[in-house]
C-alpha cells in the first residue's frame, strides 16, 4: 500500500512599514511524498498582492551555521527588491490601503489549501518549526483537525537536545539537487520536470524539498543520521 506523507512549507513577512506581529503569505509549497512509489508531488501559490513586505534571512557558513541575519523588502507581485530601512513608517491610512489590497489574497490561500488537501490523501502534514505556518493557514480558513501535524524540528530537539536549524540539517543530509533528481546521503528520487520547476533557491517549494529529504533521512537512516549531525555539530564547534 502506498502511504503518503505531505511537507508543508510557508514564506512570509511582515507589511514594510506595518505592525512587526502581523504577517502576510508570500508562498505556500506542499510537497506529497508517495512512500511505496517515491513519486514525488508539488503544489506551489505566490502572493500576486501588489505589497511590499520584510523578508529575514540567515546568513550562514558552509556547515549550515547561521553567521548572521539580514533584512530586505519585497514586492510580493513585482518580485522587486530594496533596502530595509527600519526608520521607514507607513501612517494609519497607507496601513489600511497595504490591508485593503492583501484582503483578497485570503480566499486564494483557503482554496489551494482546501483543493490540495482533498487532491492528495495523506494524514502527516510535517513543518519545520511550523507553527506560525499552522496558524496561517488556519487563519485563512483552512482546516487541519483531521491531520497530525509534526514538527520535526521539535523532534530533533527532544532527542539531540539542540534545536538544529533547516540550513544545517540540509548539510548533515547533504542535500543535493540536479534538474532532474533529488539527493541525499543515502537517498535519490527522481523529480518530474513540473516539479523541478518549482524548486528553486531560497523558494518555498525548495525548503519543502529540503524538509522532506531531511525527514527521510531521519526516518528511514536514522543513526546515521544521528551520527552525521554530531559530525557537523563537532565541526561547528572547532570553527568557533
Amino acid at each position: 500500500m502506498n502511504r503518503s506523507i505531505a511537507f508543508l512549507e510557508l514564506k512570509y513577512g511582515n507589511i514594510y512599514g506595518g505592525y512587526p506581529n502581523f504577517y502576510a503569505i508570500s508562498e505556500i509549497a506542499l510537497l506529497v511524498f508517495e512512500t511505496g512509489t517515491n513519486k514525488i508531488f508539488l503544489e506551489s501559490w505566490m502572493n500576486g498582492a501588489h505589497v511590499d513586505i520584510v523578508n529575514v534571512y540567515s546568513k550562514t557558513n558552509e556547515l549550515g551555521h547561521t553567521v548572521g541575519r539580514a533584512k530586505e523588502v519585497i514586492n510580493m507581485k513585482t518580485k522587486r527588491r530594496k533596502p530595509y530601512d527600519e526608520e521607514f513608517k507607513l501612517d494609519e491610512e497607507q496601513l489600511k490601503e497595504e490591508f485593503k489590497k492583501l484582503r483578497p489574497s485570503k480566499l486564494p490561500i483557503k482554496n489551494f489549501l482546501i483543493k490540495n488537501f482533498r487532491k492528495y490523501k495523506f494524514r502527516d502534514v510535517i513543518v519545520f518549526d511550523g507553527r506560525r505556518d499552522v496558524f496561517l493557514c488556519e487563519r485563512s480558513g483552512a482546516n487541519f483537525m483531521r491531520y497530525n501535524v509534526v514538527d520535526i524540528q521539535k523532534d530533533l530537539n527532544k532527542e539531540t537536545d539542540y534545536l538544529f536549524s533547516l540550513n544545517k540539517l540540509a548539510v548533515v543530509c547533504n542535500f543535493e539537487m540536479d534538474q532532474s533528481y533529488l539527493r541525499s546521503n543515502n537517498l535519490e528520487y527522481w523529480l518530474h520536470p513540473i516539479a523541478a520547476r518549482q524548486i528553486v533557491p531560497k523558494s518555498a517549494a525548495y525548503d519543502a524539498a529540503r524538509l522532506m529529504m531531511i525527514h527521510n533521512e531521519y526516518m528511514f537512516h536514522h543513526s546515521d543520521f544521528l551520527i552525521k549531525a554530531q559530525l557537523v555539530l563537532n565541526r561547528i564547534q572547532t570553527t568557533k
